[in-house]
């Protein structure tokens, strides 16, 4: 067996000693004489696996006590729609700032069920670029700020978390969560889809403060109130019990590298390395955006001939780098650093994009 160095955008790589332990443990799990899979998530040995994963994850990133954890189902893309549910009332307005393709479809959606301002956009420069603080447009009172932290698309990223005074600030962190420390007690809400940094898709984590989720919200049924999920330990219905178990095992590999901090040294200096490649090509490879706000997680780039493109992704396949290329809303290439993206994956890329542009100049 030989694994590529794999670069998607999600489902993206997961940590090889992650997915060893899983191999090893996926008939008989902890004594059980069944897969971990086959358990019921009601019995003792799955609410102990449960338990450890959120205990784990309160741990790295500092989650207050006053904040709720929730496993749940339906992606990223749901809570689009579940956060104004359940934090706004009907007719009240929330803030949106834009800076890529993900905080348009959550404004979208979130459109349907309360008033949406957009507060910032950086449209206008095609997302390659943050609105200044200064310039956002704030509503008094509004239920809360929705931001993407991280663009997976565009490759722009905050590297601060913006101040925006008492108004709950909701995050969609599903790129770059876990990436490096974060203070939690900044945000209302933190939500994040599994499949880049947490583990499979299937599962998707939510991070409230609990005087939101005692908000009256909207009329909506009882599977899309966070308040009953959080009263249930978020076993209201049946969870992803083996994507829960996985994003455990996770966890357990950040707290053994040296926890988020070790992952943000790492993850910076991959970024480095990367956009160092591209700024010191002359011109063979190019990163449009702001290099202020250039992500750590999604790096695109293109190349100076678009004509060359088919012949880069062919060989970086056939020179086991895998998952480089670019969303068709952008095209060209992109290559995501996530935490389970080693050191040596992100050097064997830079080299052969030296030996490409050698060949190919």
């Amino acid at each position: 067996m030989s694994r590529v160095y794999n670069f998607s955008a999600g489902p993206a790589a997961l940590p090889e000693p992650v997915l060893r332990q899983a191999q090893a443990e996926l008939l008989e799990w902890g004594g059980q004489g069944a897969s971990v899979m086959e358990l019921s998530h009601r019995g003792k040995p799955f609410i102990e696996v449960a338990a450890r994963a959120e205990r784990d994850l309160r741990e790295l990133m500092g989650i207050p006590e006053d904040y709720a954890v929730l496993f749940l189902q339906g992606g990223a893309t749901q809570q689009f729609a579940l956060i104004p549910m359940n934090l706004a009332e009907s007719g009240q307005t929330a803030d949106y700032v834009l800076t890529g393709h993900w905080a348009q479809k959550a404004a979208a959606e979130g459109a349907h069920h309360v008033k949406v301002n957009i507060a910032a956009s950086g449209e206008a420069d095609d997302f390659t670029a943050i609105p200044p603080r200064e310039s956002w447009r704030l509503t008094p009172g509004a239920a809360y700020l929705h931001y993407t932290p991280n663009e997976t698309i565009h490759g722009v990223e905050f590297h601060h978390v913006p101040d925006v005074g008492d108004v709950p600030l909701v995050a969609d962190m599903s790129s770059n969560i876990l990436s490096r420390p974060v203070d939690v007690s900044r945000f209302g809400l933190i939500y994040a889809g599994a499949q880049k940094n947490i583990g499979p898709a299937g599962l998707t984590l939510v991070i409230a403060r609990r005087d939101l989720l005692a908000r009256a919200g909207q009329p909506r049924a009882k599977i899309l109130r966070y308040a009953e999920h959080a009263a249930q330990d978020s076993m209201l219905n049946t969870p992803p019990t083996f994507a829960w178990y996985l994003a455990g095992l996770v966890f357990q590999w950040l707290k053994a590298e040296g926890g988020l901090g070790a992952m943000a040294a790492r993850n910076r200096r991959k970024a480095e390395r990367l956009y160092a490649a591209i700024d010191g090509s002359g011109g063979y490879y190019r990163n449009p955006v702001d290099p202020a706000c250039r992500s750590w997680m999604n790096v695109p780039f293109t190349l100076h001939d678009s004509a060359l493109d088919a012949a880069f992704l062919d060989e970086s396949q056939a020179a086991g780098l895998h998952g480089l290329k670019g969303h068709k809303a952008v095209g060209g290439m992109r290559a995501s650093l996530y935490n389970a993206v080693s050191e040596e994956a992100v050097a064997a890329l830079v080299d052969f994009m030296g030996d490409f542009a050698r060949r190919h100049g």
